[in-house]
């Protein structure tokens, strides 16, 4: 039976930290080499790699590892982008550096998520140079997920997910096996009024008011939504919070601007209903626009659905076996705050879907980000023994 080629899993690690693989085409950066490395590792293996860009410099990478025996089909998942490190000052070393400090790796993107696509990969390397095991992995590193989730998005829509049976998306949780997190839906609220001086607002149709009162509508939805839902396990409450108020020209205090718009980061629980918020906020934008004479339209910029898949489901139950195996204690079960690729993977592509990975739950998109090697290791000997699981060849591979 293979081991678990842990020099070459911390290896990866560092190289794909080192790879500013943060969108910023204005930079010239994108997560075209952080593709390029885990293409030419896949390959290293023997791999069929499959790369396919999404937009240009941003390539998806999909290897298909067929295991020779009848067997189901599990996704290890994991994306190739970071977010912006900030300012460099903030930082107490360089945020690329990629280096192994004290048993952590350090730089953007340690946590979230290089070294969940690193641990995905060599776990399924050591499951593969074991020789056949029933059904087959397929391995994605896909593009966007810190933005419009444009790379799961373009899998699911090429037909990727139809035939796979779970997926084990590898975002830093801690430690913790997160079966439920929450969804996300992004809005835009337009006013279109009509310019005029500031002396003379009956010459105008000021949108500000109406948003201001759209602000208050998304403030009594919220305590709507939590006090139909509550306190929802593992994941807290329902949120509707405006983010972006944009309106005028800070330098021309004394004019009505004829345009304004506000943005939502409505964060929601298994229950909520997207659809039917976006039509009572429909509804209230109508409202308004009689109210205060002008025209306010409603954009769903992005809508990510919350996903929660039970507990005794194969997949779930193989990555809490799989961490008794691996650290002899029972894994504590937790909940993804934010939002995930799997939650694309839930809806348009119909899996159930486990989050579990290398790095502290509350590290990422903080400056400072490490990961423990340990945690790494951890991580990627639970991905091994959780895939032979479930694909159905026991904790041994036989």
């Amino acid at each position: 039976m293979a081991t678990l080629n842990i020099d070459g899993l911390v290896r990866l690690t560092q190289e794909l930290v080192q790879l500013p693989s943060v969108y910023a085409p204005e930079k010239g950066r994108s997560e075209a080499g952080a593709a390029e490395l885990v293409a030419k590792v896949m390959r290293g293996f023997g791999w069929a790699v499959e790369v396919d860009e999404v937009a240009p410099g941003r390539p998806n990478v999909i290897a298909t590892v067929e295991g020779g025996l009848p067997g189901p089909t599990l996704l290890f998942e994991g994306h190739t982008d970071v977010v912006t490190e900030g300012s460099p000052e903030s930082w107490s070393f360089p945020p690329f550096i990629g280096d192994k400090v004290d048993g952590n790796i350090r730089g953007r993107g340690s946590a979230d998520m290089k070294s969940g696509l690193a641990a995905m990969i060599f776990a399924v390397a050591a499951l593969a140079g074991g020789g056949p095991f029933p059904g087959r992995v397929v391995v994605a590193a896909l593009v966007d997920e810190e933005g419009l989730m444009t790379g799961v998005k373009h899998f699911v829509a090429r037909g990727r997910a139809q035939g796979i049976d779970a997926a084990i998306v590898c975002e830093p949780e801690g430690g913790e096996v997160c079966a439920v997190q929450k969804g996300a839906l992004r809005l835009r609220v337009d006013a279109q009024g009509k310019m005029a001086h500031g002396a003379m607002p009956d010459k105008g149709r000021n949108p500000v008011p109406a948003l201001h009162d759209m602000v208050s509508f998304a403030a009594s939805e919220q305590r709507r939504l939590q006090g139909l839902f509550g306190d929802y396990p593992l994941l807290g409450q329902v949120w509707v919070t405006p983010t972006v108020f944009l309106a005028g020209d800070p330098l021309q205090m004394n004019v009505i601007p004829a345009t304004a718009w506000v943005a939502f980061d409505v964060r929601t629980v298994p229950g909520v209903d997207h659809d039917d918020l976006v039509a009572r906020t429909e509804q209230e934008a109508a409202r308004l626009s009689v109210v205060h004479g002008v025209t306010v339209t409603v954009t769903v910029v992005d809508d990510r659905p919350p996903t929660e898949t039970p507990r005794d489901a194969p997949i779930v139950r193989a990555i809490v076996e799989a961490h008794e195996e691996v650290t002899g204690a029972a894994p504590p079960f937790g909940g993804v705050p934010g939002t995930t690729d799997g939650t694309i993977l839930a809806r348009d592509g119909g899996l159930p879907v486990v989050v579990y990975g290398p790095g502290g739950k509350w590290i990422a998109h903080q400056a400072d980000e490490h990961v423990a090697v340990d945690d790494l290791v951890t991580c990627a000997k639970v991905y091994l023994s959780a895939a032979r699981r479930f694909l159905g060849g026991g904790a041994d591979g036989r």
